[in-house]
């Protein structure tokens, strides 16, 4: 049987005390970086056991947002899955805290003055900026991300554009457009898949300017704009938009209104998410309700449970209101439809 390779080892290779392996290996301060990356590229040319780093509990944890995001675009969506996750660290003495992070940063400085037990990496993330993050051996868990040999949770994406692209088929909409920001995400390449299968499946075929993708602006909102105008302006315009998330619907239901405009008469909407602004619109905005809350909780389960892989899939509802239905009881009130809620394993 093979010895296994202990700190006293490693220390002895790279010249330095067992301390500051131990430190080096578990990402604790007091060493510069090339100290660090030497001792752990040492460990792991000797093949060393980093499970063996593992506390029997997990005390604190990270939640990472990526910088990309404009915070407070986002903050709808990401804040509810954020007290999802403090909810159930809350229950188990967690310690939890947060960190906007990119690839520009000193990602593991940065994340080790937090000094957590473990990571949660919600929304985008770019594989080099994922891959210096699994270098420093802590576990680590995606939601609303999914990348090979890493666990996740996320919603039923593919599944929740289906819901909505069948919806506005079953509303008569013929020119169905899909909005998004970027199809880099991969949360937005499922529900584009999902659009994509409900048009199979009733045999249509849009053109493809009707796939509106926003140029790569600093300003998301103004890149919006810009891919919105696009399709308003084309010889004919789409009689339908699915847009990725309800940020980029209600940017859709601005420029309607300035263009004059009427949704749903002139054109149906549904957006992605069910944020709190969704149901105050005006019209109300039809949309794909996640449960934000329980992804985080899910999130932590993952590293609780101290999964190494997988991709859990969480329901979607489909919340008809008044952006998309023209008769819709609700176009008055702008209470809630429930059309379907849907599980896939």
């Amino acid at each position: 049987m093979t010895k296994p390779v202990r700190i006293r080892d490693i220390a002895e290779v790279c010249g330095v005390s067992v301390g500051a392996v131990s430190r080096a290996l578990k990402g604790q301060p007091g060493l510069r970086e090339d100290t660090r990356q030497r001792i752990i590229s040492v460990a792991e040319q000797q093949g060393y056991d980093f499970s063996r780093l593992r506390s029997d509990k997990i005390k604190r944890v990270l939640f990472l947002l990526h910088r990309q995001h404009n915070i407070s675009y986002a903050l709808p969506f990401y804040s509810q899955l954020l007290l999802g996750i403090e909810d159930q660290c809350r229950d188990h003495g967690i310690a939890l805290s947060f960190l906007s992070i990119g690839p520009g940063d000193a990602a593991n400085e940065q994340v080790m003055l937090h000094q957590p037990d473990a990571l949660i990496c919600a929304g985008f993330f770019e594989p080099e900026l994922l891959g210096l993050l699994q270098q420093m051996k802590l576990p680590l868990v995606l939601v609303d991300l999914w990348a090979p040999g890493l666990p996740c949770v996320n919603p039923d994406n593919t599944q929740g554009g289906y819901l909505a692209t069948r919806h506005l088929i079953e509303q008569g909409r013929c020119r169905i457009a899909f909005l998004a920001s970027t199809l880099s995400h991969y949360s937005i390449r499922q529900r584009e898949k999902g659009y994509r299968q409900a048009l199979y499946e009733a045999r249509l075929l849009m053109p493809p300017e009707y796939e509106a993708i926003a140029p790569p602006l600093l300003d998301t909102e103004q890149s919006l704009i810009e891919a919105i105008n696009e399709l308003l302006n084309l010889p004919e315009p789409p009689d339908a938009i699915f847009a990725y998330n309800d940020a980029a619907a209600l940017v859709v239901l601005r420029v309607c209104a300035q263009r004059g405009l009427r949704v749903p008469e002139d054109i149906a909407l549904v957006g992605f998410d069910d944020i709190d602004a969704a149901g105050w619109s005006l019209p109300p905005l039809s949309t794909i309700a996640i449960n934000k809350q329980q992804l985080g909780r899910e999130a932590l389960n993952l590293l609780l449970e101290e999964k190494q892989e997988g991709n859990l899939l969480l329901p979607v509802q489909l919340i008809v209101r008044a952006s998309s239905a023209v008769k819709a009881s609700t176009s008055d009130t702008g209470n809630d439809i429930t059309d379907s809620l849907v599980v896939r394993n």
